[in-house]
């Protein structure tokens, strides 16, 4: 008797926890309060997808209503876990008692900070604003070319180096030719041959902007940087092969753990918010593959998952010494503490469910036939 009465009481915490992960589906909402002050206006829509998941969209309507996904969303007793990968965040509470109200805390950054949901009635429900129209696109018969580009070196001992795209502005900062051409023709420097030395050394500072109306895909933007380099640096090249040693990454034993991205745009977000900690919106794996080997690793990098469209996610990891030579800095020793994100061969297996491995493979490489410093603006 004693022994199924345990089993009673088992099977009513099952159920209660069952009842919470079901009862956590509506809207929710809270005051984000940032550290300078400022408070932020944060809204939770909870639903359940195929299966009975828990999935959500995660706004913060005082700056948009474009949503991100949040996903996944777990519920263990009353612990509530949720991750928010497009902006690399996550939220953490307990869901209190009365079922309606969830204390926690959001974190996007080292330091997490309080925020306290409430359920929201259809009475009580801020109004999320309606996100912008999506840019109208370039026309895909459309012959891209820059209107106007200027080309200046940099300013002289200035670290790291960015790519930029905002609205129809295509902008560089430090960049050298090698980081334009492995850019353009996505490649990592190892596969140029036969350039001077100055392609690697010599930086500049790039701002252009398209002729055609519209705005240009991934594509249609580094066919614009390929007429540049051809124009600006005279640069001709012919195509050959051979074995490099190069990263590959494939889909781990278990499968990806990888969120479809919900976004309407046509460009990836790819933006490391610090050295170990890079958030992906809207990305294929070609254009992951694109940013390891460009800023964080010494080789190239072949994506053999065969994971088509595109996803989001958050990579974190405690980065070594040999990396991220590609933004021309150099990461600190690593951290003592226990609880530093792992390594990035490990954080590619628990946080992706994909793996990084160091092979050789038959490689595309870029030999230059010639190529000169840009011509004036």
């Amino acid at each position: 008797m004693k022994k199924f009465m345990l089993s009673m009481v088992a099977l009513a915490a099952l159920s209660g926890n069952a009842l919470l992960a079901q009862d956590l589906t509506g809207t929710w909402q809270g005051t984000l309060k940032l550290p300078d002050g400022r408070e932020l206006r944060t809204v939770v829509k909870v639903s359940k997808a195929d299966g009975g998941a828990l999935r959500g969209i995660f706004y913060s309507i005082d700056q948009s209503g474009q949503g991100v996904p949040a996903n996944p969303i777990t519920v263990q007793g009353s612990a509530v876990k949720m991750s928010i990968p497009g902006i690399g965040g996550s939220y953490e509470g307990k869901l209190e008692a009365d079922g309606d109200s969830i204390t926690g805390n959001f974190t996007q950054g080292p330091n997490p900070l309080p925020l306290n949901l409430k359920r929201a009635t259809a009475q009580t429900a801020w109004a999320i604003p309606d996100p912008p129209p999506p840019p109208k696109p370039m026309a895909a018969d459309a012959t891209p070319e820059f209107e106007v580009a200027t080309i200046k070196p940099a300013t002289p001992d200035r670290p790291g180096k960015a790519f930029m795209v905002r609205g129809r502005q295509f902008s560089t900062v430090n960049t050298t030719l090698a980081d334009l051409v492995t850019f353009a023709y996505g490649i990592h420097a190892k596969q140029i041959a036969g350039a001077p030395a100055w392609v690697e050394t010599e930086k500049f500072d790039v701002a252009a902007q398209p002729k055609a109306e519209g705005q240009p895909n991934d594509k249609q933007w580094k066919a614009m940087v390929q007429k540049l380099l051809a124009d600006r640096f005279k640069l001709t090249f012919h195509r050959d092969k051979k074995e490099l040693s190069v990263y590959a990454i494939t889909v781990g034993k278990n499968g990806p753990k990888l969120t479809k991205s919900e976004s309407t745009g046509n460009l990836p977000g790819l933006f490391f918010r610090g050295l170990g900690n890079l958030p992906a919106i809207n990305a294929t794996m070609a254009d992951f593959a694109g940013v390891m080997q460009s800023a964080v690793l010494d080789r190239p990098v072949v994506d053999q998952t065969g994971l088509a469209g595109r996803w989001d996610f958050t990579l974190l990891w405690t980065p070594d010494e040999f990396q991220f030579g590609g933004l021309g800095v150099r990461p600190p020793p690593p951290p003592t503490d226990k609880a530093a994100p792992p390594d990035l061969f490990t954080a590619f297996q628990e946080q992706l469910g994909l793996k990084l491995e160091s092979t050789k493979a038959q490689a595309e490489v870029f030999v230059v036939d010639k190529v000169a410093k840009p011509t004036d603006n």
